[in-house]
């Protein structure tokens, strides 16, 4: 008979709610919301895309983001422009500072997530991190 364990689900949300407790400072360093780092990273990743394509990527109500679209373009991070094809639609890019600040909120999220996974030995997170990146990949 095979050994019970805790669904996925109950295994990764204590984990994901401690991360993001270590992710909030460090967003609030660099003046930036959590929501409006999913944006940053998700216009670095796609260049240009409409409100409501951005919105579907990243599993928001795109009546819900402009707030954080607005307070991100007022800080220079995201550019709005018209579409040309669409006047009602506005473009979303990110400019070179939100990439900046993209990439500098990643390296310390990151450097904070190696010290979490520092109990395990290299081989094991190595692992832990190829089969979360193939897990993301696949969906």
């Amino acid at each position: 008979m095979a050994t019970e364990r805790p669904d996925l689900a109950a295994m990764l949300a204590p984990l994901v709610r401690d991360l993001i407790a270590i992710e909030l400072p460090i967003l609030a360093a660099h003046h930036v919301s959590m929501w409006g780092y999913v944006v940053l990273n998700a216009l670095d990743d796609t260049p240009v895309r409409t409100q409501a394509a951005l919105a579907e990527a990243i599993g928001a109500d795109k009546s819900r983001i402009i707030g954080t679209l607005d307070e991100l373009q007022r800080v220079g991070l995201i550019e709005r422009t018209p579409d040309p094809d669409d006047r009602r639609v506005r473009l979303l890019s990110i400019t070179a500072q939100g990439r900046k600040v993209r990439r500098a909120v990643r390296k310390d999220i990151q450097a904070v997530e190696l010290q979490t996974l520092d109990g395990l030995p290299a081989a094991d997170r190595k692992m832990f991190l190829r089969l979360l990146q193939q897990l993301h990949a696949s969906r």
